[in-house]
């Protein structure tokens, strides 16, 4: 049986968990499989992938600047010349679905999807509900990385999907935060407190910076790792609350988590997500965690709030609250963060991996 062509789909790189998982899938399947090309917007992701991957991407960064949904019709523009070229292909997409979806059927070809984020951030429109609800069940297998999300979007869009948790490297993870920083902002006898994400609506930074003011700032550091739309928004709160020198925000980090060993308290506030790396990442450092129980992915990596704490989506207060009660020397919070630490075998990079490299396996010899 000849073996087919695996093609990568995901456009728009931006430096989350989603693409973190993308890197580590693509570069495992690249030691099984013998052909595999990724389409993007952002040629520049060349350097982390396995030089056996082949990358197919604009020449020009004009479109690495765009937003999303330019990014995605010029992808799905190399996508169909790639299909007109290429007959005995898999398309694996990480990304802008649907519209992979609908050159698969056309060029009738087998497709996986892999969801990333609960259907409450991007369907909540009827129109997009009854339209995902036909698209996606024209995809030949949909994963998604977590079991609630899972039921969520079974029942919604009547499909069956499968839960394949994001693969974790907690070694890499252990070493890399060992790596040295020049920044001092946690020096001193401060509740050190870390975020790490987008700014963007959806990671909601401003319930975070409204749940501090309501603090003694004097006893507290916080920091916000992230770049997105928000950046100005947010640093307008910070200064007309008078919060800059208790709060520092600095972009992206290719290495976040030698931040993040400094840090006691790890804060997530998103409105929606699927299964978040950060919070993973955090409980590989051990770090006490509270987090929105948002759909979804919080509550099953914290346990329900036996592994770190749940507070409602924009709930400042309640967020405060528990920030003001948190106590790292209390045996109760030490045996919290023990307990996701060693729940952590859930995500197992080499059991979710094979996970995947099954999956592809089914699809890939005609």
């Amino acid at each position: 049986m000849k073996e087919k062509k695996i093609v990568i789909f995901i456009p728009s790189v931006e430096g989350g968990g989603v693409e973190k998982n993308f890197f580590l899938i693509s570069n495992y399947l690249s030691k099984f499989y013998n052909d595999i090309s990724i389409i993007t917007a952002d040629k520049s992701i060349k350097k982390y992938l396995s030089k056996k991957i082949r990358l197919i991407a604009p020449l020009s960064n004009y479109w690495k600047k765009k937003s999303r949904y330019p990014k995605y019709f010029i992808c799905s523009l190399y996508l169909f010349r790639f299909l007109v070229s290429n007959k005995n292909v898999l398309i694996f997409s990480f990304q802008a679905n649907a519209y992979a979806i609908i050159l698969a059927k056309l060029f009738r070809i087998k497709i996986i999807t892999r969801s990333n984020s609960s259907s409450e951030g991007w369907s909540k429109n009827i129109i997009k509900k009854i339209l995902y609800k036909i698209i996606l069940n024209l995809s030949d297998k949909v994963i998604v990385n977590s079991y609630q999300f899972k039921k969520e979007l079974d029942k919604k869009f009547r499909i069956n999907s499968y839960a394949i948790y994001n693969p974790l490297n907690i070694q890499y993870i252990k070493r890399k935060s060992k790596e040295k920083t020049n920044l001092n902002f946690f020096r001193g006898n401060y509740l050190k407190i870390i975020t790490i994400g987008r700014l963007v609506d959806q990671k909601d930074h401003l319930t975070i910076l409204k749940s501090i003011n309501l603090l003694d700032k004097k006893s507290i550091r916080l920091l916000i790792i992230g770049r997105g739309d928000n950046k100005e928004k947010l640093i307008q709160y910070i200064k007309e609350n008078k919060l800059g020198s208790k709060i520092k925000l600095i972009p992206f980090q290719r290495n976040p988590y030698k931040f993040l060993r400094q840090a006691d308290i790890f804060l997530f506030s998103s409105k929606f997500e699927g299964l978040p790396n950060v919070l993973l990442e955090a409980q590989c450092l051990k770090k006490y965690i509270i987090s929105t129980d948002c759909p979804t992915g919080p509550k099953e990596i914290l346990l329900n709030g036996k592994a770190g704490d749940l507070v409602p989506i924009g709930d400042y207060k309640k967020l405060s609250d528990k920030i003001n009660k948190y106590d790292k020397k209390n045996i109760y919070y030490k045996r919290k963060i023990l307990l996701g630490y060693k729940k952590l075998y859930r995500f197992d990079y080499n059991y979710n991996m094979k996970k995947y490299y099954n999956s592809i396996k089914k699809f890939i010899y005609t």
